[in-house]
Parts: C-alpha cells; sequence; structure tokens
C-alpha cells in the first residue's frame, strides 16, 4: 500500500504516506463548495507534476559531472474545466540553476519531459513547460 486518506469532514481529506508516516491535508478549493485552505486534490496532480520534473532532472544531474540542480524551483498554474470538472491546462515554469553548458540543459529538458507524471497525465490535457535556466 502506498497511502492511506481519511476524509476528515467538511470537504476536507489527510492523506499519509504510509512507508514514512508524512501526511497532508487537501481541502475543496473555494470554487467547488470548500474553504480552499489547504492544497485541492486537483492542485496536488498538477504540483505533483512539477516536483516529478525537478526530482528526475535531480536523479540525472546526479550522473552528471558539475551539474547541481540545487536552489532550483518551479512555479505551477492550473486552470480547470468546468463541463466535465477537470485539469484542462497545467503550466509549469521551471526556473533551473546550476547549468551553464548546453548540452547538458537539452538532457535535463528531455529528462523531464519524459517524467513518469507526465506520461500518465491524460492527452487531452494541456501542459506547457517553460525552461528558464539562470
Amino acid at each position: 500500500m502506498t497511502s492511506k486518506v481519511v476524509y476528515l469532514g467538511n470537504l476536507r481529506t489527510e492523506c499519509e504516506h504510509v512507508k514514512s508516516g508524512s501526511t497532508f491535508i487537501t481541502d475543496a478549493p473555494t470554487d467547488n463548495n470548500g474553504k480552499g485552505e489547504a492544497f485541492s486534490p486537483t492542485d496536488t496532480v498538477a504540483t505533483a507534476l512539477a516536483s516529478c520534473m525537478l526530482t528526475v532532472m535531480g536523479i540525472k544531474a546526479a550522473q552528471m559531472e558539475d551539474v547541481h540542480l540545487d536552489g532550483s524551483t518551479a512555479e505551477v498554474t492550473k486552470i480547470m474545466k468546468a463541463e466535465p470538472r477537470r485539469i484542462a491546462r497545467v503550466e509549469v515554469k521551471l526556473n533551473l540553476k546550476g547549468v551553464a553548458d548546453d548540452k547538458n540543459r537539452k538532457i535535463l529538458e528531455n529528462t523531464a519531459r519524459t517524467c513518469p507524471v507526465l506520461n500518465s497525465l491524460h492527452p487531452d490535457m494541456e501542459k506547457e513547460i517553460i525552461f528558464n535556466w539562470m
């Protein structure tokens, strides 16, 4: 088992990662009867995309000489669609540090574009990925 989710009432859940015991809360968003006091379930999907991209890029960077992505960030924007209610578009802006070489940048960008979360998202969902090398 990967995780356990408990419905706490008032459109809130507590999610626990079984192996580590770490937890987070989700709330329904304000545009869907919720309080919006925490990530919504769809926020976690959009955020997982950026997290996965940075993670696989970090794995690849560790295999490269003098490439370190520490301090890199991602900005995520999720856009919903009404009928049927779903994520219509996710925009991820990756602000990446520590890579000056164009060859390594291309390798890392390709790695990000093949991350498991991106490969798992529905093809009808629009995805805009921006690589901002700093």
